[in-house]
């Protein structure tokens, strides 16, 4: 009997803005997804095409995030684990195991393993890696569509030289996260 393994990952825990966001992936044995890597290591281009393939092969697959806010309230590891949590609750299919990039397991249901790197050395979590990545670039152009002075569509809320200069200028929205540093002088003056 096989064993279904689903693979998470995180985007999103370094931008001062929007929410850490997770993905929980199930693939089939003997998929034919070529390419799989680390989201980071791909093209905007190639992670589009790439999840596209990923959720129509997959078994399952689920996204799933915490807020700012929630950031805020119970700092970025703790948002990522819940997160994460999150993603395998909603996952609809079968799972035997969890395979997790990183050092740190969120209170999971299932056996569980954190792997480092592991979205660069398990297809499952890179597949989890493409998709998380691809939903958060999304939630950062939809945001830009509101807020094209931050430039949101290009440093997708990172600390970058243009976010923080838009940030002094333009102040704090309510996507940010209050409890980042660079967010809390500007708020404090």
């Amino acid at each position: 009997m096989s064993e279904w393994i689903a693979g998470v990952d995180e985007v999103g825990r370094g931008p001062l803005i929007g929410p850490v966001v997770t993905a929980a992936v199930v693939l089939p044995k003997g998929h034919a997804i070529v390419g799989l890597a680390d989201s980071k290591k791909l093209s905007a281009k190639r992670r589009e095409q790439l999840a596209e393939e990923i959720r129509a092969v997959a078994v399952g697959w689920s996204i799933a995030e915490a807020s700012a806010a929630e950031i805020d309230q119970i700092n970025i590891l703790q948002a990522t684990l819940l997160a994460m949590k999150r993603a395998v609750e909603e996952l609809e299919c079968r799972v035997d195991r969890v395979l997790v990039d990183g050092n740190r397991l969120p209170d999971l249901a299932f056996p569980a393993e954190a792997i480092i790197k592991g979205d660069s050395k398990v297809e499952v979590i890179s597949a989890a890696s493409i998709l998380a990545k691809v939903a958060r670039d999304q939630m950062m152009v939809e945001l830009h569509q509101m807020h094209p002075e931050y430039g949101f569509d290009r440093h997708k809320g990172y600390p970058t030289k243009q976010h923080l200069e838009a940030l002094k200028r333009f102040g704090v929205l309510d996507q940010h996260r209050r409890s980042f540093r660079p967010v809390a002088s500007v708020i404090t003056g």
